[in-house]
């Protein structure tokens, strides 16, 4: 026997699957290419943060952990944070753009 809730429930599941099938029915093949739109930004955004951007942001990291040991809580956090930025900073954005860019 059905509850008024699962007969309530029938007709909304239609108006999600109708719409989708519709839509995948009429969606075109997504291909990755050749496309060079956010070039220009990528090679921005990749110079600041391998040069004099990462460097400020690692510096400025390093000073938010030093200014909390200095108001006397210590926490394993204050040196690994900082750690953890400059090793991201340092190494993420090769790793980020080859990833980005790798030919599958």
């Amino acid at each position: 026997m059905n509850t008024p809730l699962q007969l309530a429930r029938r007709p909304r599941l239609k108006d999600y699957i109708v719409p989708a099938l519709a839509a995948l029915a009429c969606a075109g093949a997504a291909y990755a290419g050749a496309d060079t739109t956010f070039d220009p930004a990528l090679v921005k955004f990749t110079d600041f943060l391998e040069g004099s951007g990462g460097k400020i942001i690692t510096v400025l990291s390093l000073a938010g952990g030093l200014i909390g040991l200095a108001s006397g809580r210590f926490t394993l956090g204050q040196i690994a944070v900082p750690v953890g930025v400059g090793i991201g900073v340092g190494t993420g954005v090769p790793i980020v753009t080859s990833v980005v860019t790798a030919v599958i």
